[in-house]
């Protein structure tokens, strides 16, 4: 099993609806959304004195290169208006590639499978959602495994929108 996977985040101004609207910019591309995680809340990560994020994971289907993803990703944060203030920052919109398929590579600013992938919560729980026995091509083990392993203590929930 395998296919890509992309993360969306937010925690600055209508959080969902900057998931919502990177949904549609992603979907007018070209590019076709397979499956939809739910949308999980949770703190900020690496620098936690900000605003919670809404995250969720998708699985896309496309004919572009990982390269070409990245440069389409990039263009659809730019437009919505992300300004990159810090490493771990707050963030309008954020998009990570997770997964292409079973690839491993590495060039300049795309590393896939995507690094940080074993060490966070919130990108194992929704992935787990959607895509629990994928293997990860590199560590050799299944989404849920590398989540049952994971020492990172962030609480991941479901996003109550209402």
């Amino acid at each position: 099993m395998s296919g890509i996977y992309l993360l969306l985040g937010s925690n600055i101004g209508r959080r969902l609806k900057n998931l919502d609207r990177a949904k549609e910019l992603i979907v007018s591309n070209g590019i076709i959304i397979k499956k939809e995680s739910q949308i999980y809340e949770t703190a900020a990560w690496g620098n936690e004195d900000q605003e919670a994020f809404l995250n969720q994971v998708i699985e896309i289907e496309t004919k572009k290169s990982p390269q070409r993803l990245l440069q389409i990703t990039q263009l659809i944060e730019n437009e919505m208006g992300r300004v990159r203030y810090e490493k771990w920052g707050k963030r309008l919109i954020d998009i990570d590639i997770l997964y292409f398929d079973d690839l491993i590579f590495q060039e300049n600013d795309l590393s896939l499978p995507h690094p940080g992938i074993a060490d966070r919560r919130f990108t194992l729980v929704p992935l787990v959602e959607i895509a629990s026995e994928m293997v990860h091509p590199v560590l050799e083990k299944t989404q849920a495994e590398l989540l049952s392993v994971c020492e990172d203590q962030l609480e991941v929930s479901v996003f109550d929108q209402y």
